[in-house]
């Protein structure tokens, strides 16, 4: 039904004697307003109701349009409407089915629901004849602001927010403040303090950069399931990223790359979708806690990532947006990144976390030094990858990061360590080695040995 046709036959239902009366917040006060039972064929939804805002906006993202006053808009809408909450959904129609509909709605004079789009979905399925509803005395497009304040007013009630997606509630913060709505206003509106606003629209900037950073721009379906990860990111980019002032959770001497490395590296975390304790050792807490507070830990944690990860996101096949059904093709995009890249984000997060807890029990070197003790003890040496070049290097790196310890901390130790090593010398396979070079070693050891007995005045 066309707009004025909608706006002339609720116009006689309201000529009617009312169902019954409601008060509605209407021009800064509580209007005590008829409620009139609407037909349902009088009805149009909103399509940028607060329930499924982020999935309207990524249809249309993907120049889906939807024609409310269609057929086959208003099917989409119904069918967006039940998927954003089935359980709750079954329940209210098994209500609706013994009770009838017990909540009023909210509509303008033109028929688009304000208030009871789900309610409207719910008995048109069960193709109930009305919709018991305050008609508004304005279109929509007559005052924009004041609906949109009475829709956010009842949207997101302390009742009705508890059936949301989570993040609706950022995209209708964004979208009020887009349209100039202050923050103040936006709060009282969402029910919020400010300071929940203000966090809501930065949560939403970092939500954006990360549908930016994989090119998803305004395909919200693709923040499902991730908002705590984007609250901790959130938090670590506000602390760190006024690189001047500096923070004292940060390594010292840290820059504005380092802070952007952090946010793309946790976008990849993200889109793999870690989180707890796992995502938050990236830079969550106190310095000595996570990796970004410890210089060393971070870069060689940042280099790793670079090396093995980003390989495989240059490798990705390219973005098909013209895809029949974009969400399910991302979805598939997202989950072939996961499994390619589990097990080196998992080994760069073990690894790092290990060295962080080494470092966290610096002051207990002889927890370390047997720990490292029994990852020593854990190798098979007969492993074929234990002769490879680069392993007998870190052995020997190993060999010699020991000795140096021994030198700077106890020269009987040392010794100790040298007759054991000249103790285990085997002439016998000395190979093709001279047997002049050989003895010119034994005799340079005598003659140093010879000097320190010298010396200790032996």
């Amino acid at each position: 039904m066309e707009k004025e046709n909608r706006i002339k036959k609720i116009g006689e239902v309201s000529k009617l004697e009312p169902f019954s009366k409601q008060e509605i917040p209407w021009k800064e006060k509580l209007e005590l307003m008829p409620v009139f039972k609407i037909p349902l064929a009088y009805l149009v939804y909103n399509k940028y109701n607060g329930r499924i805002l982020s999935r309207t906006k990524s249809l249309e993202s993907q120049k889906h349009e939807i024609d409310v006053e269609s057929e086959d808009g208003r099917r989409r809408i119904e069918k967006l409407l039940w998927e954003s909450k089935p359980d709750r959904n079954k329940k209210t129609e098994e209500s609706i089915e013994k009770y009838g509909q017990e909540k009023v709605g909210i509509i303008t004079r033109d028929g688009i629901v304000i208030d009871g789009n789900r309610r409207v979905m719910l008995l048109n399925k069960l193709k109930k004849d009305y919709f018991k509803a305050v008609v508004l005395p304005v279109t929509l497009e007559e005052d924009p602001l004041e609906i949109e304040k009475l829709e956010t007013l009842y949207q997101m009630g302390e009742d009705e927010k508890l059936g949301y997606n989570p993040v609706e509630k950022y995209l209708k913060a964004k979208g009020l403040h887009q349209r100039k709505v202050s923050v103040d206003k936006i709060a009282n509106w969402m029910g919020e303090s400010e300071t929940t606003v203000k966090e809501y629209l930065e949560v939403m900037k970092i939500m954006d950069d990360y549908l930016q950073y994989l090119q998803y721009d305004g395909i919200y379906t693709q923040l499902d399931g991730r908002e705590d990860q984007f609250i901790n990111l959130t938090k670590w980019i506000k602390k760190f990223e006024n690189v001047s002032r500096g923070s004292a959770d940060a390594f010292d001497g840290y820059k504005s790359s380092d802070v952007d490395d952090l946010k793309m590296i946790s976008f990849d975390y993200i889109r793999a979708r870690y989180e707890g304790k796992k995502f938050r050792n990236i830079a969550y807490g106190r310095k000595e806690s996570h990796f970004f507070g410890d210089e060393k830990i971070w870069k060689d944690f940042r280099d790793f990532h670079f090396e093995h990860v980003d390989p495989i996101s240059d490798e990705e096949e390219k973005i098909d947006y013209d895809s029949e059904n974009l969400e399910a093709h991302l979805d598939a995009r997202d989950d072939k990144f996961t499994k390619e890249s589990a097990k080196f984000l998992n080994e760069n997060i073990d690894t790092h976390y290990q060295w962080l807890r080494n470092r966290q029990a610096a002051d207990e070197p002889a927890k370390l030094i047997n720990s490292a003790k029994r990852a020593i003890e854990s190798i098979d040496q007969k492993h074929k990858a234990f002769a490879e070049p680069e392993v007998m290097n870190e052995v020997l790196e190993l060999n010699k990061m020991t000795t140096d310890m021994l030198i700077k901390t106890s020269p009987e130790s040392l010794l100790d360590h040298i007759i054991y090593l000249l103790a285990k010398v085997n002439l016998n396979k000395k190979g093709k080695q001279p047997e002049k070079s050989l003895l010119d070693k034994v005799t340079l050891i005598n003659k140093t040995t010879f000097d320190m007995k010298k010396e200790l005045g032996g």
